[in-house]
C-alpha cells in the first residue's frame, strides 16, 4: 500500500496559509509510488517499476498493473529488473528473487540454495546466469540450480541506514566478458579464473562503491557513496568531483543513454548528464520537485525516465515533468 505524504511544496503553503495553493496540491493526481527505484523495458514494450515497499507496478501503455506480495510477488522492495531469452522477467527485492514468467511468480529464497534473500544487485550475463549480489554475498543461478561465489569480505559501512561486510551494490559486465562488483571494499573484477581488487590503494577516489558502468568507448565510472563520480580508462582515474563539477558526493547509480550520455543523480542536487565536454545540472527550475533520484532509464522509444521519492519522472524536452497514476506518459 503507498503511503501518504505531504510534499514540501504543500507544508510551504501550508505555512504561508495559501489556501487556495493547498487545495490545489491536495488534490492532484496520485504518485505511482512513494518511491520508485528500478525502471526496466521489456521486450512487450511493457515498463515495469520496482518500488521501495509497494512491491512491482507494470505499465502496458494503456493501464498499470500493481503486484505485491499478496498477488505471489516476493518482497515488497525492489532493487533489480532483468529479462531472460525466453521473456521471463526476473526481480530481485529484499526477500528473495522473483520470476514472472506472464502468468504468475515463481520465488526463489535461501531455501532454494542463494546465500540471501535480501538482494540489492543483479546481472543476467552474456552466457544467461544470473548473478546476484546480497546482503549476504553473491549466487550464480543458471536456472536450476544457484551457486554460491566467495568475494572478501568488505567492512560494515556504519554511514549507511544498511550494510555488511558481504553486501554488493553493483554488478556488471563489461565488453571483454569480465564480471565487476561493486562493493563496501572498493571494485571487484572477475575474468573468469581469478579475482583483482581496485580500490583506493589504487587510486579509487572512494571504496564506497554503489554503481560501476562501462561506457561505449570502453571507460569504467564508478558511482561512489562519499566522493563522488570517476572515470578510468584501465591507466588513469579522472575524478571529476574534485575538480567541482559536479559538487555533490553522494551518487547511487549511474545510465548510459543512447547518444552516449552518462547520467546520475547526486543526493539533495538533482540529476546530472554529461556529453562528453561539460555537465548539464537538472534541478527544480527544471521541473524536477524532488532531490532523492535513484534511477534513470532510457526506453525503445527514447525517453528518458527518472525514478526516486515522489515516484515516475520523465524528461521533456529540457524539462522534467512528473508522471502520476494518470501520466503523462508521453
Amino acid at each position: 500500500m503507498v503511503k501518504s505524504f505531504t510534499s514540501e511544496k504543500t507544508i510551504k503553503a501550508i505555512n504561508n496559509r495559501n489556501t487556495k495553493e493547498v487545495n490545489m496540491l491536495l488534490q492532484s493526481p496520485p504518485a505511482i509510488s512513494q518511491f520508485v527505484r528500478r525502471i526496466f523495458q521489456d521486450h512487450n514494450g511493457h515498463l515495469w517499476m520496482g518500488t521501495n515497499g509497494d512491491g512491482v507496478v507494470r505499465y502496458d501503455g494503456k493501464e498499470l498493473t500493481y503486484f505485491s506480495v499478496e498477488n505471489g510477488f516476493a518482497g515488497g522492495a525492489v532493487r533489480g529488473i532483468l529479462e531472460d531469452k525466453d521473456g521471463n522477467v526476473w526481480f530481485g527485492t529484499n526477500a528473495g528473487l522473483s520470476k514472472y514468467d506472464g502468468n504468475s511468480f515463481t520465488n526463489f529464497t535461501s531455501e532454494n540454495g542463494m546465500v540471501g534473500n535480501n538482494i540489492w544487485s543483479m546481472l543476467m550475463d552474456r552466457n544467461e546466469i544470473i548473478w546476484i549480489g546480497t546482503l549476504e554475498g553473491v549466487s550464480q543461478f543458471d536456472g536450476k540450480k544457484f551457486t554460491p561465489f566467495a568475494l572478501p569480505a568488505g567492512e560494515v559501512d556504519t554511514g549507511r541506514g544498511v550494510s555488511s561486510e558481504k553486501v554488493v551494490h553493483s554488478i556488471m559486465q563489461d565488453d571483454s566478458g569480465k564480471i565487476w562488483f561493486g562493493t563496501s571494499a572498493g571494485a571487484y573484477i572477475y575474468d573468469g579464473k581469478s579475482l583483482t581488487n581496485i580500490s583506493e590503494n589504487d587510486g579509487l577516489i572512494n571504496n564506497a562503491v554503489n554503481d560501476i558502468l562501462e561506457d561505449k568507448d570502453g571507460n569504467i565510472w564508478f558511482a561512489t557513496h562519499y566522493k563522488g563520480v570517476q572515470r578510468y580508462d584501465g591507466k588513469t582515474f579522472v575524478n571529476f568531483t574534485a575538480d567541482g563539477v559536479p559538487e555533490h558526493l553522494e551518487v547511487w547509480s549511474l545510465f548510459e543513454d543512447s547518444n552516449g550520455h552518462i547520467w546520475f543523480p547526486a543526493e539533495n542536487h538533482g540529476v546530472y548528464r554529461y556529453n562528453g565536454k561539460s555537465f548539464k545540472n537538472y534541478l527544480e527550475e527544471d521541473g524536477l520537485t524532488t532531490n532523492a533520484i535513484q534511477c534513470i532509464y532510457e526506453n525503445k522509444q527514447g525517453q528518458i525516465w527518472f525514478g526516486g521519492y515522489q515516484g515516475l519522472f520523465r524528461l521533456d524536452g529540457e524539462r522534467i515533468v512528473g508522471v502520476k497514476k494518470n501520466g503523462p506518459w508521453g
